[in-house]
């Protein structure tokens, strides 16, 4: 095991770092971790709802604490792997997911686990940016950089699907905890891995935190993901309108701390340009579709339709499948017309299959009414998240190069919790006024409410096209190098 600290710069320089390949399939299990566990409870929900006595609220809470946690704090987990070190991030990193997995797995009410999912998040925060920085030093340049990064951003993609079928699995076969006590398996290899196999690297120069920055945007996202969620109640209520208007004036302080600062947790030229600005906009709804509409998708499923959860995963699968099929074809058409009529048409396109989803029944066809809507979405989702990838790093000093990173995955998991908070409370308003008088009816009410969500997702993503016509404007010209410096972006 090697003891020694390398800095950045010295990694540039293409020092070598040893068992690097091994390094890769370690930080790949990392990514594989971090990406199953942002929804893979999402096929467990129902049972942990009825175990548990979780209300609809607490029911979205146990997904928005881990997207929302991992959304706010991965900026400043950004920072402290590249400040405190990254192998030493990520081997507490790892032991703090595994313990906080262990309480979520073990949890005997709705409110320790969404506590436990919480921490889950926290930790994510620190283990996904140390994986990426540790990925970027291993393999510093050259076709092995390539494809180091291909391999890691595979695991990345393959994540959406292996976590819809292993969910399934787990639920169905043990039972709903082991969702969240499977991880002790990957936090074991992990972190013997990472002893074994990473060399530990800083950042060079003078570092400084931006506390109060991370607190203040925190505590931002937090008021106003939580008056979204009251807004179930009303949206008129004074908790419900105190709450939000918190967190906006939270953000706005957040900006002007960050205007102020030596070293901002997120430098305003970030996202302050046009491309850029857009991009992370169009990535907030991205990430509130993903999210939202398979969470509640899950729930027609398994609670309308009466799947058992390894069928509601495999009904599920034609969305990541299709993504990751259509995505070679959306890079080829990237370098030959371009990023924006793939983001004006890409979200139009999941429009389209988001409101034949809405067109569910308690009896409806699966074939007709979900798996063809889910391929329309995998197809448009394709064609978004492809160049949106590409965009967010679009002109970024190499210095910035990791903030610009971490706030492209922060607005998929913060476009996530918002989109989520929301979507519970459109569900909530639809199903209010509808007269309950057997579990037909209730059923019938359910399936309302889920056909609301998806219209109101659809209504998104005509916004974010409406959004890329306006903004994205960027030429072939400006698209990074195939390998240089990418995106992970966690997509849902």
């Amino acid at each position: 095991m090697s003891t020694d600290t390398i800095s950045t710069d010295a990694m540039s320089t293409g020092a070598r770092v040893p068992n690097r390949w091994m390094a890769l399939v370690v930080l790949s299990l990392t990514q594989l971790v971090v990406v199953l566990d942002g929804t893979i409870v999402n096929i467990a929900l129902p049972q942990a709802q009825l175990e548990l006595g979780l209300s609809d609220s607490q029911r979205q809470w146990v997904v928005t604490a881990y997207a929302l946690a991992f959304g706010a704090l991965l900026l400043l987990g950004g920072r402290v792997a590249d400040y405190w070190g990254r192998k030493r991030t990520y081997l507490w990193g790892m032991v703090g997911f595994g313990a906080a997995s262990v309480f979520g797995g073990l949890a005997h009410s709705g409110t320790e686990l969404i506590v436990a999912r919480g921490l889950q998040g926290l930790f994510a925060a620190l283990l996904a940016p140390a994986a990426l920085a540790l990925l970027t030093v291993t393999f510093p340049s050259g076709k092995d950089r390539n494809t180091a990064f291909a391999v890691f951003g595979a695991i990345a993609g393959a994540g959406a699907a292996v976590r819809l079928v292993l969910g399934g699995v787990l639920t169905e076969f043990a039972d709903w905890r082991w969702c969240l006590l499977v991880n002790v398996f990957f936090v074991i290899v992990g972190f013997i891995g990472g002893l074994l196999f990473l060399t530990e690297s800083k950042a060079d120069g003078e570092n400084r935190y931006d506390v109060v920055g991370a607190i203040t945007v925190t505590l931002g996202l937090g008021s106003l993901v939580y008056g979204f969620s009251l807004a179930e109640g009303g949206w008129g209520t004074v908790e419900t309108i105190g709450f939000l208007a918190l967190g906006v004036v939270l953000l706005a302080v957040f900006v002007w701390i960050e205007t102020k600062v030596v070293q901002p947790l997120l430098p305003m030229r970030i996202i302050l340009n046009r491309v850029r600005g857009g991009a992370f906009l169009i990535q907030i709804v991205g990430g509130s579709v993903m999210i939202g509409s398979t969470l509640y998708l899950t729930f027609y499923l398994q609670i309308v339709v009466g799947m058992p959860p390894l069928d509601a995963g495999l009904a599920s699968l034609p969305l990541p499948l299709a993504i990751m099929l259509v995505a070679p074809v959306a890079t080829r058409l990237l370098s030959s017309i371009g990023p924006r009529p793939l983001m004006i048409g890409g979200p139009l396109i999941v429009a389209v299959g988001l409101v034949s989803l809405s067109f569910i029944t308690v009896d409806g066809n699966y074939v007709i009414q979900v798996l063809i809507p889910l391929v329309i979405m995998g197809i448009g989702m394709a064609f978004v998240f492809v160049p949106l990838q590409n965009l967010a790093l679009s002109g970024v000093a190499p210095h910035d190069a990791g903030a610009a990173s971490a706030a492209a995955n922060s607005a998929m998991q913060i476009g996530g919790s918002i989109g989520l908070s929301v979507f519970t409370a459109i569900y909530a308003a639809a199903i209010a006024g509808r007269t309950v008088t057997d579990e037909a009816s209730q059923l019938e009410a359910f399936t309302a409410g889920y056909s609301a969500t998806f219209v109101a997702a659809s209504v998104g993503m005509v916004i974010a096209s409406v959004v890329a016509a306006f903004l994205i404007r960027a030429p072939k010209s400006a698209l990074l190098p195939q390998g240089d410096a990418p995106v992970m972006a966690h997509m849902g």
